[in-house]
């Protein structure tokens, strides 16, 4: 691995601590998406549950709740994070660990989750 730059050796090191978490980081195939972006936003129905999955263009993490940006190929959606919701047990590390230190903008992720509108009318899947 002395031929792996910077940024490789910290992804490599990232993803081993997200395999510690348990989580295995490359499920596409069994990840089974129900909508995109596009559609969601031309047939929001407000506390549908959808599945969607995308890259994560931009995040704004506000202590326990976040908003960020999915790009799919359809478009972009903002998505709505709160930790108390993810993480419903004592153990908060799969927010405070996984998305706010291990995840980094350009990585592809899944979300499901349910639609609904913030205070200013953007729509929103809640993951």
């Amino acid at each position: 691995m002395s031929n792996l730059s910077e940024q490789e050796l910290i992804r490599r090191e990232k993803l081993k601590k997200i395999r510690e978490l348990g989580i295995e980081p490359y499920p596409a195939d069994l990840f089974k998406i129900s909508s995109n972006s596009k559609t969601i936003k031309s047939n929001f129905k407000e506390g549908s549950k959808v599945i969607v999955a995308g890259r994560l263009m931009s995040r704004r993490i506000q202590g326990n709740a976040s908003f960020a940006e999915l790009q799919d190929s359809s478009g972009r959606i903002q998505v709505y994070f709160n930790r108390d919701e993810i993480c419903t047990s004592e153990d908060k590390s799969k927010y405070n660990e996984l998305y706010k230190r291990l995840l980094d903008i350009g990585d592809i992720i899944g979300i499901e989750g349910e639609l609904f509108k913030t205070k200013v009318g953007e729509k929103n899947n809640n993951g």
